[in-house]
């Protein structure tokens, strides 16, 4: 039964790449019709697109929220089936980005990661590597036979994991911010807060490990 979950899950998450990335594909022809490739200097998208996109990505986060919701019982298992799902489907991503455009073109190549609450900017390594402790932390746990366990200690210090690392990928916009549409529009890919993203790795690793070990002592 557990095997059969996770099935359905990495089903779902890669065929919600899929269409993630389609559809990225089809706004960087209508935006970058030049190189699709290209995403700097950032061309914004007009004030009804960008309303779409941002009721876009709410309903991919309540997607992701429901199926993990049905797929278990306990909090804790279903906050495996989050971060599996979200993991997986970042990861799918950006395979079929490379698939379908071939970007990214480097390891260390910025994107556009998120927009809400404004834009979060970066290396898509970044994410991916997250993404990747979620994929096989998620699976791990969805498979064994007893859930994770989450104490007070455990889970203060994922969310202040999870802090540091939404932190590093919000700042280089927040820096923006006071120069509205002119500064977003001349930015270019400078330096990323890596102290900060790797404190919050570091936490978050450290967090589920904590709750995996727990996990195996009951």
């Amino acid at each position: 039964m557990r095997a059969r979950i996770l099935l359905w899950l990495t089903l779902y998450a890669v065929a919600m790449a899929c269409v993630e990335a389609a559809l990225v594909v089809h706004l960087r022809h209508l935006y970058y019709p030049d190189d699709p490739q290209a995403l700097f200097p950032l061309r914004l998208m007009s004030h009804a697109d960008l309303a779409i996109e941002l009721a876009r990505e709410t309903a991919t986060l309540v997607m992701i929220m429901a199926v993990a919701l049905l797929a278990a019982h306990s909090v804790a298992r279903r906050f495996a089936a989050f971060v599996y799902v979200f993991g997986l489907w970042d990861l799918g991503y950006y395979a079929f980005l490379k698939l379908f455009i071939d970007w990214p073109r480097s390891w260390l190549e910025w994107d556009v990661l998120f927009l809400i609450p404004w834009p979060w900017l970066g290396p898509w390594l970044a994410p991916a590597a997250i993404a990747l402790l979620f994929v096989l932390w998620g699976a791990r746990a969805l498979l064994a036979e007893t859930g994770p366990r989450f104490s007070r200690r455990c889970s203060l210090l994922f969310l202040l994991g999870a802090a540091l690392g939404l932190s590093a990928f919000l700042l280089p916009g927040a820096l923006m911010l006071p120069g509205g549409e002119a500064a977003f529009k001349a930015f270019q890919p400078a330096g990323f807060p890596w102290a900060l993203y790797v404190a919050g790795l570091v936490c978050m690793i450290a967090s589920l490990f904590m709750a995996s070990s727990d996990q195996t002592t009951r």
